[in-house]
């Protein structure tokens, strides 16, 4: 059973019952929880309407997928064609670090294959070791003190 089904917005008993925690806790909490019950299923509906609205707001900003930055123009050539030109350094500069964080998990990543590897190699020794101190110990069911 998922997390979605446990707290819908009806009156089940885990919604009851985290209502009521939440009234013995902190009261606003189960304000809300009563909340949710009441209103919960209006919510879905509400989201939905709400991200339609804002779609069309938001599309013109959502051209580049790769880096959302919109293109805004002030009028002023001097300054946009800076700030054309800070932005570009920015991106280069954010491509750099990318790189680097990249080279570097590939680093830390190959530290912890080698560190595994050498833990395993050192158990493989050992447990080679123990079987033949066994297998050579001698008389069975005598032990060396």
């Amino acid at each position: 059973m998922n997390q979605s089904a446990l707290l819908r917005p009806d009156w089940t008993p885990a919604t009851i019952a985290l209502m009521v925690l939440g009234f013995v806790v902190f009261w606003p909490l189960g304000l809300a929880m009563l909340a949710y019950i009441i209103f919960g299923d209006r919510l879905r509906g509400f989201k939905r309407d709400v991200n339609e609205a804002t779609d069309g707001f938001f599309a013109g900003c959502r051209k580049n997928m790769h880096r959302r930055r919109p293109h805004f123009d002030t009028g002023n050539v001097a300054f946009d064609d800076w700030r054309k030109a800070e932005l570009d350094r920015l991106e280069e500069e954010r491509r750099k670090l990318d790189e680097m964080r990249a080279e570097f998990d590939s680093y830390v990543r190959e530290l912890r294959r080698a560190k595994d590897q050498e833990e395993f190699d050192r158990f493989m020794r050992e447990r080679n070791t123990s079987r033949r101190d066994d297998s050579t110990g001698g008389v069975p069911g005598f032990s060396t003190p």
